[in-house]
This record gives C-alpha cells, sequence and structure tokens, in this order.
C-alpha cells in the first residue's frame, strides 16, 4: 500500500470526518473513502468512475497530458521501438524484462501451447458462418474452462501460471479460426517455426492450396500493433476483468467478460469506426468538407481516429504505429485502394491545420492500426478479435496481480437510488 502522507477533511452537518491520503510513485494523490459510508453513512458518486482508483496497481502508468505511457516503467515508444511483443508479455506478467535466457525459455513456453484441443474445432462450428468473430471468441474463450480443468483453480499458483500461459498463446490460434470459420476456408495449425506476429499472419492468410510466406515488414508492423495493445491501465474491459475476477471466477470466463467488453463501439470498436469513416469521406476530394464540419461548431461530426479521452496531447502509441503505417503502405501501395488514398491524404491535411493542432486532436492509435490492418487485407470485422488477442496479456497480469492482493474484496459499487420508495402491493383488480 501507498505510504499516508496527510489527510483530507470532510464535513457533513457540522461533524468532521478524516480522511487518508495516499502518494503513489507517478501520479495524482488519491484519498481514502472505504470507511466514509461505515464512519459517516454516505456514498460517493462518481458515474463513469472518472476520479475513483478501485484498486493500486504496479502494472502501467499514463500521464494523459504528457502523453506518457509506461509498463512497468518502461516508455511505450522504447518497448515498441526496440523490443518485441514477447518480451513485453514477460515484463508484464513478470514485473521485469527478462534476460536472454529467460526470454528464450519463456518464448519456447508461448510457442509449445498454441495449439487447441481439437474438439474445440466442433465448438466452432456450431456457429452460424456470418457470426460476428468477436461473438465467437467470446463463446470459444469462455469455452476454454470447459475443455482446461487443470487451470481453472485460481488458488494454485501453478494453474494460475498454466492459465496465462495458455491464454497468451491460444488467443492468436482462437483469433485466427474464429477469421477463418467467417470466411468459409479451412482452419490453419500454428506452426512452432515461426515468431509470435507471423504464425498469426500466417495462420489467416495462408491455404492448403498453396504455399505462403510472411513478409517480414508486415510481422514486424503486426508485432507493434499487438505491443500497443497490450495494456493501457484500468480501462473498461480490464476494470472488467477485474470486477469478474473479484468473485473467484476462473481465467477463462474472465478474459471472455473482457472480450464482451471490449467488443463495445465506445472501446474496442474505435479503429474499426475510423476505417468505416474513412469509407463515408469516400475520396480525397471530399475530405475538405469533413475537415470543414469537424471544425464547425455548430455541427455534432467529429473525425474519428483523432484525439484521445485519456491523452489530452498526443498518443505516444500513434507516433510509433505511424512509423509502421508507413512502411506498410510503400510495402503493398496505396494506388488501388481508395479507403487508404483517404487515410493518407486526411492524415497530411489535419496534420497542417492549426485547428486540429490547438485542440491537440492529433491521430492516435486506432487511426493508424486500422489503416495497418486494412492494408493486410483484414475486414473490419476482424480489427476488434486482433485487439483483444493483444490486449489478454494485459488482462492477465491484471488478474494475477489482484488475485495476490491482500486487500482483495468482491466488486460491489454503490448507487444514488432515485426510484420509487416503499409501497403496498395492490391486486392486479384494484390496479
Amino acid at each position: 500500500m501507498a505510504e499516508q502522507t496527510k489527510t483530507a477533511t470532510l464535513t457533513i452537518d457540522g461533524q468532521s470526518y478524516e480522511l487518508p491520503i495516499y502518494s503513489p510513485t507517478a501520479g495524482p494523490d488519491v484519498i481514502d473513502i472505504r470507511k466514509l459510508y461505515a464512519q459517516a453513512g454516505v456514498f460517493t458518486y462518481d458515474p463513469g468512475f472518472t476520479s475513483t482508483a478501485a484498486c493500486d496497481s504496479t502494472i502501467t502508468f499514463i500521464d494523459g497530458d504528457k502523453g506518457e505511457l509506461l509498463h512497468r516503467g518502461y516508455p511505450i515508444d522504447q518497448l515498441a521501438g526496440q523490443s518485441h511483443y514477447l518480451e513485453v508479455c514477460y515484463g508484464l506478467l513478470y514485473g521485469e524484462l527478462p534476460s536472454a535466457e529467460k526470454l528464450e525459455a519463456f518464448e519456447s513456453l508461448v510457442t509449445r501451447h498454441t495449439m487447441i484441443h481439437e474438439q474445440m474445432h466442433m465448438f466452432f462450428r456450431g456457429f452460424r458462418r456470418d457470426a460476428h468473430p468477436m461473438a465467437t471468441m467470446v463463446g470459444v474463450v469462455g469455452a476454454m474452462s470447459a475443455f482446461y480443468h487443470d487451470s481453472t483453480d485460481i488458488d494454485d499458483p501453478h494453474q494460475r501460471e498454466v492459465a496465462s500461459i495458455r491464454l497468451v498463446a491460444k488467443m492468436p490460434t482462437i483469433a485466427a479460426m474464429a477469421y477463418k470459420y467467417s470466411i468459409g476456408q479451412p482452419f490453419v495449425y500454428p506452426r512452432n517455426d515461426l515468431d509470435y506476429a507471423a504464425n498469426f499472419l500466417h495462420m489467416c492468410f495462408s491455404v492448403p492450396a498453396e504455399e505462403y510466406n510472411v513478409n517480414p515488414v508486415l510481422a514486424r508492423a503486426m508485432d507493434r500493433i499487438f505491443t500497443l495493445h497490450a495494456d493501457h491501465e484500468q480501462n473498461a474491459s480490464t476494470s472488467t476483468v477485474r470486477l469478474a475476477s473479484s468473485s473467484g471466477a476462473n481465467p477463462f470466463a474472465c478474459v471472455a467478460a473482457g472480450i464482451a467488453c471490449l467488443w463495445g463501439p465506445a472501446h474496442g470498436g474505435a479503429n474499426q469506426a475510423c476505417l468505416e469513416m474513412l469509407k463515408e469521406i469516400g475520396t480525397v476530394e471530399r475530405i475538405p468538407e469533413f475537415i470543414a464540419r469537424a471544425k464547425d461548431k455548430n455541427d455534432s461530426y467529429r473525425l474519428m481516429g483523432f484525439g484521445h479521452r485519456v491523452y489530452k496531447n498526443f498518443d505516444p502509441r500513434a507516433t510509433v504505429l505511424k512509423e509502421s503505417a508507413d512502411e506498410v503502405l510503400e510495402l503493398l501501395g496505396v494506388e488501388n485502394n481508395p479507403i487508404l488514398q483517404v487515410a493518407k491524404e486526411l492524415e497530411r491535411q489535419a496534420l497542417a491545420d492549426p485547428y486540429f493542432a490547438e485542440k491537440k486532436l492529433f491521430p492516435n492509435v486506432d487511426f493508424y492500426s486500422g489503416i495497418i490492418l486494412e492494408a493486410m487485407g483484414f475486414p473490419t470485422s476482424m480489427f476488434t478479435p486482433i485487439f483483444a488477442m493483444a490486449r489478454t496479456v494485459g488482462w492477465i497480469s491484471q488478474w494475477k496481480e489482484q488475485l495476490a492482493d491482500p486487500q482483495l474484496k468482491i466488486g460491489r459499487p454503490r448507487q444514488l437510488y432515485l426510484g420509487e420508495t416503499a409501497r403496498d402491493y395492490i391486486d392486479i383488480e384494484n390496479r
């Protein structure tokens, strides 16, 4: 627990209450209100939890004003530029970046857990072919608890560890199978000779009829997308995983709950919304019209993929991903894809417009990840499943941290009740 540095005084009806204030290693001080109801008989009211810390954590820190994102203290631009996804996974799961020997052992462990139980293939076939891949992933990941009984006991440290590795390792296989099933192609098994990102691309785009070689530029771009989405502090889906975990639910159920929450368009669907916006714009010639609408205070229209709720400056993840977007578009070209032509020109015009600089409406990670995934050939329905796959390690890291917290209690938010007070039941014939 953080060190108490001072107190706050709350006065209600002439009665004063002293509330402890704790200082974190980074970020604003926190007022401890845990005993407020017991002492004063009142709740606090904070819709959206915009000013409430629900836990203490050592995993990820965000400073939205500075545009700073740290995983275990390491800046995200350094991790995405110099590291790779599985090394970042190790750091999130265990608190420190690994030695070369530990990283090799971890990568080998993950690689040898990428296959899924063969009976799960039949489970996939129970879904309609036109089911959204996220719907399939919610069902399949939740069903993992029916296939892997030996890693559902949350009180067993070994089983927690096995579940963590299984989820990180098998999620690309599940996501790729959801994609293949949705387009009517046969499932492709994982390959142990490919790295994490290349293996995912191979499972998505190879077919039995011909050889498919993963381009290293595309594999690197995909790895960066994974890295930049690995964790993002106490967002909606992470909070959902923690809330589900607080009840003692098994890890597969908790992650399935996180996937369901991530499916919401206000959370994981932002890059899909960005591509839909680019399709709405349609042609480069129409860009000034939509920029003008975004700048018109009397028009509710806004450009998707610009600005961020948390980052009030620039999104540090976007700076890194822009480099990958440029590399991918140079490799694959934009000449035959009007959506990508619009994206590149919209980026150029928006960055050159003083209005967007003054409002700090810079392209965010969703803008660039959508462009990259579109260029690779993924349909928009796969954008959120890829996000879920990348975020799984963050969810699991937060899950493990919470289970080890001696202060753990089942989550039970309070409410400001505005309904009817007690009234008597009236027989139906008298109503």
